[in-house]
Parts: C-alpha cells; structure tokens; sequence
C-alpha cells in the first residue's frame, strides 16, 4: 500500500501501512494466564476450564531491568547533587540523555516480553490471553524519590498489555482482562488469605502451611477468574463467587473455585 513520509520537529520515519486478514483461532479448553509484576515481568500459565494447569512460565529480562535502574540511580544521585550545589530547581533538559536511554530500555523489554507471551500462547494453542486490569492501578508504595517507587513510575505494564493485544490480535488471537483485585491476596488452593514471607517477599505462604510462589498463585486465579465469567456467563469484573444480595463478603473466585466441591 502507498507509504508516508511523516516528519515532525522530532523525527522523520516511513509510515507503511499493510492490510492483515487474521483467521481466528479455533477455540481451545485451556487460556494463557499472565500476572505482571514489579519483581518478576511476566509470570505465564496455562489454565484449564477444569482447573487444571498445563504449562508454566517465568518471564524476566532481569539484563535489561539493571541496566534501566542504573540509570534511574544515575539521575537521582545527580539530581541530588545538583539541587545541593545550585539550591533550586532542576534546569530544563537535566539528564535529558538518561532519561531518554531509560524510556528505550523501557519500551524494548515490553516488545521482548510481549513476543514472549505470544509465542507461549502459540506453542500450547490457546486462543485467548488473559491479563488483570490495571488501567486504574495506582502505587501505594514506596517513598518518594525511592528507588522503589521510581521502579513503580517506570513499571512498563501498559504498554506491555497494549503490544501483546496488538501482537497476538495478528495471529487471530483474543485478550481479555478480569478485576484485579485479591488475585494475589487469596491462595488458589481456597485456604483463604495468604502472607508474605519476610525474608523473600515472591514467596507466599497458605493458611493451611503450604509455602508457593505468589506470583504463579496469582496467575492461576487470573486464568480461573476467566473461566468462571464464561461459564456463569457473568461479567470479567466479577469477583465474589456468591450471588446473594447481602452485604456478606465472600472468597474470591479463585483456581480452587474451578474444582468443585470434590477437589476443592
């Protein structure tokens, strides 16, 4: 199709559109579950309507997220430096460099993260994606000027969601989004709330002793929160498995829920 030239007081780039007819892909038992994380990227899993979980998947370009956060602590150790020295605020374009360094590793581990999921979907042939909606997500933790909450602002899940739909929609595939609330607060066995371990936070322990990764339980309940909007043909935001009026809070929908009362 005829390409564009579009210049602007940035950039100048070729703008080529091309025309894409996916077939859909046929529909499938099992979805890909994705919890994203400050710790860990993406961690993958590949749930069934039954409750069963096939396939696994830790995704972390820890290389890249290093090289990032030095560059963070480059800016604030300057920052710092520089407020000390001029006492005022910070000239325009400070760290301009830096900044713009930071914002491309930034957009190249969600284009490597995003085609990893892609190709985890492909290879166990599900046709649907599943992440957690956090478009009105907002950090509570974390000082300000921290390290942590610089990881929070930098903290790329947007645009890693906005490339995997746009990625896998190519292939005919589908994404969705459920509620994201307690998805890792609750164990997905149904033993009820979980705790953090202190000396390793990734680390969640089960009321009922058990000790397993919180990010994985977490995805797990991502995928079961689907399946069970599906099959009480009930809205992706649902979260409370009970239908009564009452005020009364109930568990959460989680992986157990998908078992029945047998295996739960």
């Amino acid at each position: 199709m005829s390409p564009s030239l579009i210049a602007n007081k940035r950039s100048i780039h070729l703008s080529m559109p091309i025309e894409i007819n996916p077939q859909p892909l046929p529909d499938s038992d099992y979805v890909c579950a994705i919890d994203i994380g400050i710790n860990t990227t993406a961690t993958c899993s590949i749930v069934g309507k039954d409750g069963t979980v096939k396939a696994r998947k830790f995704i972390n370009p820890a290389g890249d997220i290093d090289r990032r956060d030095q560059r963070k602590q480059r800016i604030a150790r300057a920052s710092k430096l520089t407020r000390k020295i001029i006492n005022q605020d910070l000239p325009k374009g400070f760290c301009q460099g830096l900044y713009r360094k930071s914002k491309n590793i930034n957009k190249h581990i969600a284009q490597t993260v995003s085609r990893q999921i892609v190709e985890f979907a492909e290879e166990h042939q599900v046709n649907v994606i599943v992440f957690e909606d956090l478009s009105n997500w907002k950090a509570k933790g974390g000082k300000h000027g921290s390290l942590q909450k610089q990881r929070f602002h930098q903290w790329c899940k947007d645009k890693l969601v906005e490339l995997t739909i746009q990625k896998f929609s190519e292939l005919g595939g589908k994404v969705r989004k459920v509620n994201a609330k307690y998805t890792s607060a609750y164990a997905f066995d149904g033993s009820g709330k979980i705790k953090r371990s202190n000396k390793k936070y990734s680390q969640a322990i089960f009321q009922n002793g058990k000790r397993y990764n919180a990010d994985l339980s977490a995805s797990y309940n991502i995928g079961a929160r689907y399946w069970y909007a599906v099959l009480t043909n009930s809205k992706f935001t649902r979260v409370w498995a009970g239908r009564s009026s009452s005020q009364t809070l109930r568990t959460p929908v989680t992986l157990s829920t998908l078992w029945g009362p047998s295996k739960a």
